[in-house]
């Protein structure tokens, strides 16, 4: 092996080893919150604890005049962690979901069991899959009502919001599924540019 060769070996596994060092203390983050649960996802105590059928959980939002949403996560997803600790705990999102909606949190690679609209029983990792869910957070909102024809909660749901996004977004875009955007002609990208230009005009 050249000494070139070696040197640049040598490199690489410096820069690996400071990377490690890096995100370590964000991958671990969550480990030493008071707010973790089961499976060690942050969670909030707003959030729902059902038996994750979906069915039975739109119909109890619904009677409770909110909507379902699922919220997908993994243990060390760093913007799992952010989602929870400067969104979530943000009065002006919290207060709006808690009023309008019941938040499912899900495990990406979770064991515990899921009954799909189309009555498949699954676990928290299969029903991801078949869902189609590969990152974290991902949130999937449901019908306000249950769909007249047997679907999967895939196929049932009205929006989906993939990945992590800044408090704005992420609040509009529950504000545009709750007033039911997604059956106007308004797109969620203009609704949120002008719900972003209405905002600045208040604030000068």
């Amino acid at each position: 092996m050249s000494v070139s060769l070696l040197l640049k070996m040598v490199i690489f596994m410096r820069m690996l080893l400071a990377v490690a060092i890096l995100t370590m203390p964000l991958l671990l983050q969550g480990a030493t919150n008071d707010d973790i649960g089961e499976g060690g996802l942050h969670t909030q105590d707003w959030f729902s604890i059902t038996f994750k059928d979906i069915a039975e959980d739109i119909t109890e939002a619904a009677d409770e005049g909110k909507r379902l949403a699922l919220v997908f996560e993994q243990h060390g997803c760093i913007y799992c962690t952010r989602m929870h600790e400067t969104i979530l705990t943000d009065p002006e999102v919290s207060e709006y979901l808690q009023e309008h909606f019941n938040i499912v949190q899900i495990n990406l690679f979770g064991a515990e069991e899921v009954t799909d609209l189309d009555g498949e029983v699954l676990t928290e990792q299969s029903a991801s899959a078949k869902w189609g869910v590969m990152f974290t957070p991902t949130i999937l909102f449901m019908p306000e009502t249950l769909p007249d024809e047997e679907s999967s909660a895939l196929k049932a749901a009205v929006a989906a919001l993939p990945g992590g996004f800044q408090k704005l977004t992420f609040l509009h875009t529950f504000q545009w599924v709750n007033e039911k955007g997604y059956e106007g002609d308004e797109h969620l990208q203009k609704y949120h540019a002008r719900k972003l230009n209405a905002r600045m005009k208040k604030a000068q």
